[in-house]
């Protein structure tokens, strides 16, 4: 009797985190078009190659910092916390509300920002072929304004994914999501490939992250500019040495 009742206890707890979480993100109707232009930016099929990067995840895993799904998990949500959420997300917000005011220069000083703000080598070249990689996505789409970015140094993905939701009239806060949740996708499935880990782990690791992306992206969009930074040392440490690595399967 006490294990069923623990049992029911939890299960009631889980469903009023959820909901919580549910109604405390902002959001709204959205047209059709642009979900479905949301759902195309977020999607694996995007070509632009980011699958060919772990953001130091091989490296933690081949130290032993990562080596079960408990672990992997952890991993991803500290760096989705205090790492995308309090550094690229507040950044794409801005770099959206540049666009929105057709201010190019200043999407273009947050986008050399976030580069700057990258502990690492591999992780700046990472940003640049995924923003020139969307580039030339998108101006093969025919997206005005988006050919210059084909071979820009200042090229981030946050800069031209915020371009593409401004353009397709993506909500900003749909976008934060939308990024955000494209980001954890990819580390997912970079970690099913390191670890003996299986895809039903690796989609309950995926649903964990599901659940803490609303609140994430709420606190992103209440950040104030002397509040974006981040806290991932053990990211920057593990990029480091990723680049040095013996073996390696990603480029990051």
């Amino acid at each position: 009797m006490t294990m069923t009742m623990s049992t029911t206890t939890m299960n009631m707890e889980t469903a009023i985190t959820t909901t919580e979480r549910h109604d405390a993100f902002p959001g709204g109707q959205m047209e059709p078009l642009a979900l479905l232009r949301l759902m195309q930016l977020v999607s694996p099929a995007l070509p632009i190659g980011a699958f060919n990067f772990s953001q130091g995840m091989e490296y933690a895993i081949e130290t032993g910092w990562i080596r079960d799904e408990e672990a992997a998990f952890r991993w991803i949500h500290g760096v989705a916390q205090r790492g995308v959420g309090s550094m690229d997300l507040p950044l794409l917000v801005r770099m959206y509300r540049a666009w929105s005011d057709e201010d190019a220069p200043r999407a273009r000083e947050l986008s050399r920002q976030l580069i700057a703000s990258r502990e690492t080598r591999e992780l700046r070249e990472e940003d640049r072929h995924l923003g020139r990689s969307l580039a030339r996505v998108l101006a093969g789409l025919g997206m005005e304004g988006t050919e210059v970015w084909q071979r820009d140094e200042d090229a981030t993905q946050a800069a031209l994914f915020s371009l593409a939701a401004v353009r397709s009239g993506v909500p900003v806060d749909a976008a934060c999501a939308g990024y955000l949740w494209a980001w954890c996708e990819n580390q997912v499935i970079a970690v099913v490939k390191l670890l003996p880990l299986g895809q039903t782990a690796g989609q309950r690791v995926l649903e964990r992250l599901r659940l803490e992306i609303p609140q994430i992206c709420r606190s992103a969009l209440a950040l104030e500019d002397d509040d974006i930074g981040t806290a991932t040392a053990g990211l920057g440490i593990a990029s480091c040495r990723h680049e040095t690595q013996y073996t390696r399967l990603f480029r990051s």
